[in-house]
């Protein structure tokens, strides 16, 4: 019984040697996987941090003549109502990648025509869907009766046709119109639904002659830009993931002005009166030129300002437009780009485009150039309103993906105000993150940005309006005169990812002592895994692959637009 006694114990350290020698194999093992982990985690982060700056400075060819949107034909019925007809429709653009990119359009395959009308004038805008999925199409910065607005409650579903009506009844400004379908606006504002609208006051008033004194032949001295940003994928189509590190939304890598990637625009007179607008979906531009000249500006998103301003840049957040008047010798050259976020407006995060540099448009400026009449000293009114006359003060704090801690709601109301009262709406931003601020069916006078006076170019009517990281905003909010105690009017973050994420609330305006209605339910929309929403086109193509079939391209049509002589 000794031997075996004796063997037992000597084999027993051999077996917990093996044991714990095991052990510190696996251990290591996975200490080693995690330092592996966290090293290529880290080095992703890099790459990402790294990748995350976009510089187009000197690389574009502006080899594309500037492509300018067709004014829209129009007819006036009997009863002087001004009749406008728009369809939106899919079709194929040249976005500058090497294949055909499916968009969207309205009588067209990509953006709109212009629409114009003269302040006083009826109209009506005839907007069949020729799509295969519900939107909606929302004129933004509009006096209108909710109902009109365009709104998510106002959806129109694939072959019908939406008749708002309304009296234009608001001075002479740069308006523009889009899609506004809850849960889906920046996909359908992505593919290309958007356009101008354009007032003008009439002949013989005021404005009529102030209009007259500024740059006014549209397309050759009076030129609409609308600006966005895109990037393709290897297919030619226009991505809808963003970086998992972009606080903002999709940024693209690809600017588009009307549509053409890299364009020049040939300057044939002395002034030019361009008409900025963001249309991109998350990106912020920092308007300048190469050259570092100035130019002045003598509008914002509701109108003329007081007088011309000269500046040598100017910050458009998503939404935001800016009419401005760039003077040109004979054959001069200059680009327009964005330049980085300036500091004061909170810039300096790669993720969210702040430390971009983009070439945009180049000018050319012909030999001979018409001459053009100085700018007048006087162009409009300053914003008539007075915050002795507000009735009431709001608070509203974006952040996250809410407003006041709240996530949209279509069946919810969240303010109802008095119709044509004045109202001060304190604005915030709680996360540390960019934000703006729209309003539907109003113009506001900012009275203080990020705590401080509000400077030269937002002193004239607004609607949209940036919160920096942290920063504040007040506004002086002249509501509708339209009462409807319950069809709501939006207010919302216009990077319209966080607009479609939740960043929306809804109030209604009610003659004084009327409750507040029942908003229309719209239904919600199909959201994937990453809480984006599902488009109709996506589960036609899904279907189409899972029956073997494959999602084959559109027809190919040309893009909307028109080149000037």
């Amino acid at each position: 019984m000794a031997a075996p006694q004796e063997s037992l114990s000597s084999t027993t350290p051999r077996r917990r040697r093996t044991v714990r020698r095991t052990l510190v194999i696996v251990v290591g093992s996975l200490l080693l996987l995690v330092v592996l982990a966290v090293g290529g985690f880290g080095t992703w982060i890099a790459v990402s941090f790294a990748n995350a700056r976009v510089d187009t400075v000197g690389e574009v060819d502006f080899d594309r003549v500037l492509a300018v949107p067709r004014l829209a034909e129009s007819r006036v019925d009997p009863d002087g109502t001004r009749v406008f007809s728009l369809r939106m429709r899919e079709g194929e653009s040249d976005l500058g990648g090497e294949n055909p990119t499916p968009t969207w359009g309205f009588d067209g395959a990509y953006l709109g025509p212009t629409l114009r009308a003269v302040r006083g004038e009826k109209v009506r805008v005839e907007v069949t869907n020729g799509l295969g999925e519900p939107s909606t199409v929302h004129w933004h910065g509009m006096h209108l009766r909710p109902e009109m607005d365009g709104g998510p409650h106002q959806m129109i579903e694939p072959g019908t046709t939406w008749s708002p009506r309304w009296m234009i009844d608001q001075p002479a400004a740069t308006l523009w119109y889009h899609p506004h379908p809850h849960g889906a606006t920046a996909s359908h504002v992505r593919r290309g639904l958007a356009g101008m609208f354009i007032l003008d006051d009439p002949a013989g008033t005021a404005g009529g002659r102030v209009g007259a004194a500024l740059p006014h032949r549209y397309g050759v001295d009076d030129v609409p830009l609308v600006v966005q940003d895109v990037h393709l994928d290897d297919d030619g189509r226009i991505e809808d993931q963003g970086s998992l590190f972009s606080s903002v939304g999709t940024l693209g890598d690809r600017v588009l002005v009307n549509g053409t990637p890299g364009p020049h625009d040939e300057v044939t007179a002395q002034r030019t009166r361009y008409r900025l607008l963001n249309a991109s979906t998350a990106r912020t531009y920092t308007f300048a030129f190469s050259d570092h000249r100035e130019f002045a500006l003598v509008g914002t998103d509701g109108g003329l300002v007081e007088t011309p301003v000269p500046l040598d840049q100017i910050v458009l957040t998503p939404g935001e437009r800016a009419e401005i008047v760039v003077t040109m010798e004979p054959g001069d050259r200059t680009v327009l780009r964005s330049e980085p976020l300036p500091d004061r407006f909170g810039g300096g995060s790669r993720f969210t485009g702040d430390d971009d540099r983009l070439d945009v448009l180049e000018l050319r400026a012909a030999d001979r150039l018409d001459p053009s009449p100085p700018l007048p000293r006087r162009l409009a009114p300053p914003p008539d309103v007075d915050p002795s006359d507000a009735v009431r003060t709001r608070t509203f704090q974006v952040s996250g993906t809410a407003i006041n801690g709240r996530g949209m709601d279509m069946g919810r109301i969240d303010a109802q105000v008095e119709d044509g009262s004045t109202e001060i709406w304190d604005l915030s931003s709680g996360d540390g993150a960019a934000h703006n601020f729209h309003v539907h069916g109003v113009q506001f006078k900012v009275t203080t940005d990020a705590d401080n006076a509000p400077p030269p170019q937002l002193a004239g009517w607004k609607d949209t309006v940036f919160i920096p990281p942290g920063g504040t905003a007040r506004l002086l909010v002249r509501l509708p005169g339209y009462a409807d105690p319950a069809v709501p009017y939006m207010f919302h973050c216009h990077l319209l990812e966080h607009e479609d994420r939740g960043m929306m609330g809804q109030f209604v305006v009610v003659q004084p002592g009327q409750p507040p209605g029942q908003p229309p339910v719209a239904s919600a929309p199909r959201l994937n895994p990453a809480g984006r929403p599902i488009r109709e086109s996506q589960r036609q193509e899904e279907r189409h692959h899972e029956a073997g079939r494959g999602a084959g391209p559109g027809q190919g049509e040309d893009r909307q637009g028109q080149h000037r002589p």
